[in-house]
């Protein structure tokens, strides 16, 4: 931006000043120190006045160093989440989910907990364009578990491809009362992936939040009576 000398009369041009936008104990002291050097000698600053600068610069400087401070503990936090998550890795989950996997197999198992008894359970599968697949009705169960076994074949009686697909549960009781149902999903995880900023387990493929973890437990082995005959013959010779 130009501009004229008031002594020459020549146009000079200045440069917008610029600074940072933030203030710390920096930028405080060279305030501090810039007003010194410039006071008045015949008015100099008053020494209550100065004091309470000289306060606000040591606020200043202990706000800069609890910063730093919360920032380590953050970042030592987050290493220990980090750390406890891993450990999961190997445990069997129930989670809560709206889908359910059929594997290669051509078999899947939707499980649900019902909050009361239920004389009629619907189980509605749809693909991811919400079209309707196959609906599984089961009679009289108690208030827990209930689980459907689903052979991966469509109303038709046609297979369908291995995949992910939405499920809809629905619960009546014997006057045709609405029984509340939550879909439950249950895997082992295989996997964490932190790439949305928080930690997911990954279960059966997909990404679970732990906010939607409902039980952790240790992993079940299936019998092995082969290994259990090995084991016995080892401890007898």
């Amino acid at each position: 931006m130009a501009s004229i000398d008031p002594i020459t009369g020549a146009p000079t041009l200045s440069t917008p000043a610029t600074g940072s936008k933030t203030l710390g104990k920096n930028e405080f002291l060279k305030l501090l120190t810039a007003q010194l050097a410039n006071q008045d000698p015949l008015s100099p600053t008053d020494n209550q006045a100065f004091i309470a600068q000289l306060a606000q610069f040591a606020s200043v400087e202990q706000a800069e160093a609890t910063n730093s401070r919360l920032d380590s503990l953050i970042l030592a936090q987050a290493a220990n989440n980090q750390t406890a998550v891993a450990n999961l890795v190997g445990k069997d989950i129930v989670y809560k989910t709206d889908k359910v996997t059929l594997g290669v197999d051509g078999k899947a198992t939707i499980s649900g907990q019902l909050s009361g008894d239920a004389s009629i359970v619907n189980a509605i599968i749809t693909d991811a364009n919400g079209k309707k697949i196959r609906t599984i009705t089961q009679h009289d169960f108690k208030a827990g578990v209930v689980n459907f076994e689903w052979d991966g074949k469509d109303d038709a009686g046609n297979p369908v491809a291995a995949g992910d697909y939405k499920v809809q549960l629905t619960a009546a009781d014997s006057s045709d009362h609405n029984v509340g149902i939550a879909l439950r999903g249950r895997a082992r995880a295989t996997g964490i992936t932190f790439e949305n900023g928080i930690p997911e387990l990954m279960l059966n493929g997909q990404r679970v939040k732990l906010s939607d973890v409902l039980e952790i437990s240790e992993p079940t082995t299936p019998p092995n009576p082969a290994l259990d005959n090995f084991l016995t013959a080892l401890t007898r010779s």
